[in-house]
């Protein structure tokens, strides 16, 4: 299609994270955020594969019901509040499988566990400062779908606790009659750029934090902060000082304007973990036992056994199965989540971890373990291709893979069949209801050895 052409098409298929497919003559066009059973008015746009823009639904999806959220569509976090959980789920792993098909892995595909909840389950979000148009209000939410400026307010977001939409909304008016402005990345003007918030499922502590351009000074912001009524606890109110063009929480400096830079979440069989302001931990918390329970029944029996836990953030998935194993190492490259895995450790009485700061990429080629089972829960876009001749050079004879991006899962899954590993068993855990995103846990068993003779 020539470019702005604007045509109708009939969504048939979908393909990761949220594409809707159709034809548009003998061309198969891709629409993002479009349904399957839409008929819809688009515009084309430029690419290397035919693209189109959404201009209008002419027909809806027969599965397609009114969202809850007043700015779903405006809003850049959700991809389905508009049809029911059932129809998502069964969407996403449709999604996953299609991906893995081609690879031909002939593994028990499990059934895909659903999320326990789909609103209010979310212990992280990451809000953007911004406005509602150029030269227009401050806003503090979701960035806008296509802009890079505008941010959409969203006080009364579903997929996280109240208490999120009371402090979001606090911080705007506060900041809305101060004078300070958002950080226009281009213009280089303003101070304001981010608002995260985490909060404790299970503990209901609370800790902010007030992402800005050096220079300010928000003790003020953070005693009437502490002044409104939440049902949580603020455990902490940081500044964390960017000052990088990217539109990313990069710190370069943390002050701490009230209490401590991290808080606790607590599992249902006790287990409690201190989660730091910008180490990894599983948004979803409920869905977090969820998924270290399928990794376990993966692993199997770890009695006097090696475990290897490469990427392991603050440490949960180690110390959830360090009960059953000899011993743990794990590898993680930022050293504030290595030293929240620490304190993890002790804070469980768990004496059998122990973790290393560093690139996994690294870290790997100077070990001298053997170890019988490794856990890889790397980043979305999968295992750095250096890391991998390394470890599959331990020669592990169980590998339980945790992902987050199943392209990048099918990406790497070919590396280790050629060494010899055979997929086993393939789970989906929705961890992300409401997103395009599902977690994908995959069991490799050594099946022979491809090593040449001597």
């Amino acid at each position: 299609m020539k470019k702005q052409t604007i045509t109708e098409i009939q969504i048939d298929d979908i393909k990761f994270p949220n594409i809707g497919l159709g034809n548009v003559g003998e061309k198969r066009v891709q629409v993002k955020g479009a349904l399957p059973g839409q008929l819809l008015k688009i515009r084309a746009k430029s690419g290397k594969a035919p693209k189109g823009e959404i201009l209008e639904v002419l027909q809806p999806s027969p599965h397609q019901i009114p969202p809850k959220c007043p700015v779903f569509g405006l809003c850049n976090g959700c991809a389905f509040q508009h049809i029911p959980y059932n129809y998502e789920a069964e969407l996403k792993t449709n999604m996953v499988r299609r991906i893995l098909a081609p690879l031909q892995l002939n593994a028990e595909f499990l059934p895909t566990i659903p999320a326990a909840n789909i609103d209010g389950y979310r212990n992280k979000m990451e809000f953007s400062f911004g406005d509602d148009g150029p030269d227009g209000n401050l806003t503090l939410g979701m960035r806008k779908k296509g802009s890079f400026y505008e941010a959409v307010d969203v006080p009364d977001c579903l997929l996280v606790h109240p208490d999120f939409g009371r402090i979001l909304a606090f911080t705007r008016n506060y900041f809305a009659t101060s004078g300070e402005t958002f950080h226009h990345r281009r213009k280089r003007t303003g101070t304001l750029r981010h608002l995260v918030i985490r909060r404790g499922i299970l503990t209901d502590e609370i800790l902010v934090n007030l992402v800005t351009t050096s220079g300010q000074n928000y003790n003020d912001y953070a005693s009437k902060l502490l002044q409104i009524p939440l049902d949580g606890r603020l455990v902490g109110i940081l500044n964390t000082i960017n000052n990088s063009p990217a539109d990313a929480v990069t710190p370069e400096e943390v002050r701490i304007l009230h209490g401590v830079d991290y808080y606790h979440e607590q599992f249902t069989q006790g287990l409690r973990f201190n989660v730091s302001a910008f180490s990894f931990f599983q948004t979803n918390s409920i869905m977090a036992e969820q998924l270290y329970a399928t990794i376990a029944n993966f692993a199997g029996n770890l009695t006097n056994k090696t475990l290897l836990d490469l990427y392991c953030g603050t440490g949960t998935i180690g110390i959830y199965l360090a009960a059953h194993a000899k011993q743990v190492l794990g590898i993680e490259l930022i050293p504030e989540a290595v030293a929240a895995a620490q304190k993890n450790a002790a804070l469980n009485s768990v004496t059998n971890c122990h973790f290393i700061a560093g690139d996994v990429r690294k870290i790997v080629q100077t070990l001298d373990v053997s170890p019988d089972t490794i856990i890889l829960d790397p980043p979305r876009e999968g295992i750095n291709p250096k890391a991998m001749p390394h470890i599959l050079a331990f020669n592990a004879q169980k590998i339980v893979y945790v992902s987050c991006k199943p392209t990048s899962l099918a990406t790497d899954l070919p590396a280790f069949i050629a060494a010899g590993y055979r997929p086993t068993k393939i789970r989906c855990i929705d961890m992300f209801p409401r997103t395009a995103n599902i977690e994908t846990v995959v069991l490799l068993e050594k099946s022979f050895d491809t090593s040449p003779p001597m």
